[in-house]
């Protein structure tokens, strides 16, 4: 990685010029704003504390013992600057071809087993809107930490338990009885979704001998998988609530904190503990009617998650669970974990914009579902919007706007950036026609002239004879290619696929900036393999990229 590699021999210079150990340099790159003084920066500022030198001073002296391979060198003020060459820039090429897929891989994981649970509704109707964005940020979080070699289990957590399912149950007996003829009204406290309905029809068709509680929750169940599964969200494991208690690993984890003295009983209530551990206060786990809260649950079923061998639990929920941290972490202490093990990330709201208006949502009755939102603009547009903001960002999605073909449309704008390099791709094999004599040519190249091409990787000529705008358009494109790796990388270590759809813009931005001042195909075979070798390059990574969030990198647009 190139902002490695200027950090490492600058600090080095650094420790030859003034002695300084490695544990006294903390050095950051940054890409200057003005291009004339190079590619790469590094301010050395903050080192005339130590030193007791001006920062002009340090950086000339510094530059002294750096010795330019394939790259230049000027100081201004404190900051050092490179500008690569030519040969770092074939050396980028020359390695995305070689290595393809595996380019932008990281070993950051080191086979660490990570349990990422997401999504985790409850079994009593449709998916939400929010439930979108934690599938599509779930998953995506998934992807690309198993690319960085993480061993990641997805989860989905059925809660089955709790007295949702008896309203279930008794939602759709009314609804059976109300289609069988049956003059009953629907209680307030009961879920009056028209989804209901079509449950209530297939259970008088067939209902399998199981209970409406137990059909209502395999109804609704099968529902979320299909529409999971259609959204490109692939879950390994569905874990039911229901199964923690048939078990018994409740009623275990339960005594076990008793045997830990970290229970106590108050007001007819069992409470736990949890201000010991940094918690604002005790929390109950056994009510005065002598049920469990959902907390005591959630205990059992972290402990079990890592009773499984997991290393690492990631949790994705709603900022209204933000409160719920503290418990959580406390009981892992208490039991004997280590709650640093358990990330949580929080999420934040999803604003439905149509006709530049905001759409109301309610939670069950009309409401704008997942499957509406994902009929009315597409899998690939629902899951980047979904993914673009960072999750503590309230998502403004503009579903006029993710269903346009515009440049406007983030989602359009990269997935056209992908066509239109395959289509150059396609063009330079393809039959050719003299639009004057109206005949058929032979192709410009062969396929077999292209990958033999795309082996020797030599595009140093391509820098010869160029306009300073073409010059520029080139060495950008190549190194926001080399830019993914970092960018990967700080994807998995932030927990942050949204700089992925960031970084994805940037990457079309500099490939349409490119194809605007850079004929790639002409009569010219060497100069047009060399381009080629260029455009490939960036269909690689934007494949990969968009393949990492699982959006389609179509072809043809």
């Amino acid at each position: 990685m190139l902002k490695d590699y200027f950090i490492e021999i600058t600090k080095d210079a650094l420790i030859k010029a003034y002695g300084l150990e490695e544990k006294d340099i903390d050095l950051k790159v940054d890409v200057p704003k003005n291009k004339d003084f190079g590619d790469f920066a590094i301010n050395i500022s903050a080192l005339s504390r130590i030193l007791k030198k001006s920062p002009l001073e340090i950086a000339a002296k510094t530059k002294e013992q750096i010795s330019p391979e394939n790259f230049t060198i000027n100081v201004v003020g404190g900051f050092i600057n490179f500008k690569v060459d030519k040969g770092i820039l074939n050396q980028i090429v020359k390695e995305i071809l070689d290595k393809k897929d595996d380019y932008l891989k990281t070993d950051i994981g080191k086979n660490e087993k990570v349990n990422i649970e997401y999504v985790s509704a409850n079994p009593t109707g449709p998916f939400h809107i929010g439930h979108g964005r934690w599938a599509a940020l779930g998953s995506a979080l998934a992807s690309i930490m198993n690319y960085c070699n993480y061993k990641v289990t997805q989860e989905f957590y059925i809660n089955d338990a709790g007295n949702q399912i008896n309203k279930l149950a008794k939602s759709l007996e009314i609804r059976v009885r109300q289609l069988q003829g049956e003059k009953i009204e629907l209680g307030e406290d009961l879920y009056p979704g028209e989804y209901l309905i079509d449950c209530a029809k297939k259970y008088i068709s067939d209902n399998k001998g199981l209970s409406y509680g137990e059909f209502a929750k395999a109804d609704m169940l099968n529902q979320q998988k299909e529409l999971l599964k259609k959204f490109r969200t692939d879950f390994d494991v569905f874990f039911s609530e229901l199964d923690l208690y048939k078990n018994g690993e409740v009623d275990k984890t339960l005594q076990e904190l008793k045997q830990k003295g970290k229970v106590y009983e108050k007001d007819g209530a069992t409470w736990f503990r949890s201000s010991e551990y940094g918690d604002d206060q005790d929390r109950v786990l056994i009510k005065t009617d002598g049920k469990n809260t959902y907390l005591t649950a959630d205990i059992a079923y972290h402990k079990n998650k890592f009773d499984r061998g997991f290393e690492r639990l990631i949790n994705i929920w709603g900022a209204d669970h933000h409160g719920y941290i503290p418990r959580m972490k406390a009981s892992l202490e208490a039991l004997g974990y280590d709650s640093t093990k358990l990330e949580i990330l929080l999420g934040q709201l999803v604003n439905i914009i149509q006709d530049g208006e905001q759409m109301r949502m309610g939670k069950r009755k009309k409401m704008v579902t997942l499957k509406d939102l994902v009929d009315e603009v597409g899998v690939d547009a629902t899951r980047f919007w979904m993914i673009m903001r960072s999750s503590d960002t309230t998502i403004d999605f503009d579903i006029d706007l993710a269903k346009s073909q515009s440049d406007k449309n983030p989602v359009f704008y990269v997935q056209y950036a992908h066509a239109r390099a395959c289509s150059i791709l396609r063009k330079a094999v393809d039959i050719r026609v003299d639009i004057d004599n109206k005949t058929e040519l032979d192709p410009l190249l062969s396929q077999e002239e292209i990958d033999k091409f795309y082996i020797e990787a030599d595009i140093l000529p391509l820098f010869d004879n160029l306009s300073q705008e073409q010059l520029e358009a080139i060495k950008d494109l190549i190194l926001k290619l080399e830019e993914g790796r970092v960018l990967l990388y700080n994807a998995v270590y932030y927990r942050a696929p949204y700089m992925i759809c960031k970084y994805l813009l940037e990457l079309a931005n500099s490939f349409h900036h490119f194809y605007n001042y850079t004929r790639v195909l002409s009569d010219n075979k060497k100069d047009s393999l060399m381009k080629l070798s260029l455009v490939n390059s960036f269909r690689i990574i934007m494949a990969k990229m968009l393949d990492l969030i699982g959006v389609e990198a179509p072809q043809k647009m």
